[in-house]
């Protein structure tokens, strides 16, 4: 659990918890009714600060029994038929019971009788006066994931940067070997001209996504013109289609914009651009249009290319996925154009789609909010 998190978690579930303690000692010893069953009667009022937290809570008496539950208790499957459904929480509800010790662990449980669905939940016990035991999880099932994904990233970058890092020294030595000759020394000193350009490629793509995905909204979103983020991103490409003889041309609307950050926007079309050059065949046509359909642009790049095979369009915006492995090395792909197209497409609060079939080409569709501005600038709604 990452240690901030954990401290926060801990303060205000350990303040919750003093609170509790203290609503239920004063509570009992203004009472000091013998003839009251503390045992299964929650103190007065523990139920009202329980529905206002956002853990769910369970409180147990000294039977074992739930006298108190919130309704996420029930909703993540923790409590069914005034009992806990999970026998690690009821060993943990005994031991603090035992001895009074305050416990807090992460536990992964399932969430209903399908063992595919479960989640992870951050757990503390504490007693509750003297004949009650608390128990508050918070969902961190979301947070486990962000850090897998995190791990999975790092690891990813790691073996990709290996490949231009251990190329460029292999063709240093080279040259250092074949220094006698200018010949060799001129054919390894230009591979090491396009291993370099690779790791330039694939660094730039690994900044940019990472900044996309620590900025999940536009700071200072401006009023950005289609027509000329498609322009630019067409100029971007120009050389590579020409050195394969590939049309590239245009079909937009000048008058529709959008508000956003334009760089940004120009490298997604200009990633999709970039995508269809690779991978379609020398000769061919690519096609960039760009049209409204209800509250939305559309921003479609077209190609002739072999198409994406049916089991790879739900993966294609996964960062580091290839298609065609071989194919990447050769164009110096990086695995991460489309996943930064998909990262810029929802932080406009947009979307990226993608229709392909073998043998016809694919079209990737970036669906934006249309901006309708006011005399002065401003976004009319």
């Amino acid at each position: 659990m990452d240690p901030v998190l954990a401290g926060t978690l801990g303060g205000v579930i350990g303040l919750t918890i003093g609170v509790l303690v203290m609503w239920a000692s004063r509570r009992n010893a203004v009472s000091g009714d013998p003839a009251s069953t503390p045992q299964t009667l929650v103190p007065e009022g523990v139920r009202d600060v329980l529905a206002v937290l956002r853990s769910s809570a369970v409180v147990l008496n000294v039977h074992d029994e739930v006298v108190s539950t919130s309704p996420s208790a029930v909703s993540y499957g923790l409590v069914r038929h005034g009992e806990l459904v999970h026998d690690e929480l009821a060993q943990l509800v005994r031991a603090v019971r035992h001895d009074g010790v305050v416990r807090e662990v992460e536990l992964e449980l399932l969430k209903g009788p399908s063992a595919d669905s479960s989640v992870v939940m951050a757990v503390r016990v504490a007693a509750l006066g003297a004949d009650h035991v608390l128990v508050l999880a918070e969902d961190r099932t979301h947070a486990r994931r962000v850090e897998e994904v995190r791990r999975d990233f790092v690891a990813n970058v790691s073996h990709e940067l290996k490949t231009p890092v251990g190329g460029i020294s292999l063709l240093a030595e080279a040259v250092l070997d074949g220094r006698d000759d200018p010949e060799a020394v001129g054919r390894f000193a230009h591979r090491i001209q396009v291993e370099s350009a690779r790791l330039t490629h694939l660094v730039q793509d690994i900044v940019d996504l990472s900044r996309l995905q620590v900025a999940d909204t536009l700071h200072a979103p401006e009023l950005v013109g289609i027509d000329q983020v498609v322009l630019e991103a067409m100029s971007r490409v120009e050389l590579a289609a020409q050195a394969r003889d590939i049309s590239v041309t245009r079909d937009t609307d000048p008058s529709l914009r959008v508000f956003g950050d334009a760089e940004l926007l120009t490298t997604a079309v200009t990633n999709l651009l970039t995508n269809a050059v690779n991978y379609s065949e020398a000769h061919t046509a690519i096609s960039v249009r760009s049209l409204r359909v209800g509250d939305s642009v559309e921003i479609a790049v077209a190609d002739q290319g072999r198409g994406v095979p049916a089991a790879d369009q739900e993966r294609v915006f996964e960062r580091f996925y290839r298609v065609d492995p071989a194919r990447s090395r050769e164009t110096g792909g990086t695995g991460l154009g489309l996943a930064i197209v998909k990262h810029v497409c929802a932080t406009h609060g947009g979307e990226v789609v993608l229709w392909s079939e073998a043998g016809k080409g694919s079209i990737f569709t970036m669906r934006l909010p249309v901006a309708n501005p006011g005399p002065h600038g401003e976004a009319i709604t």
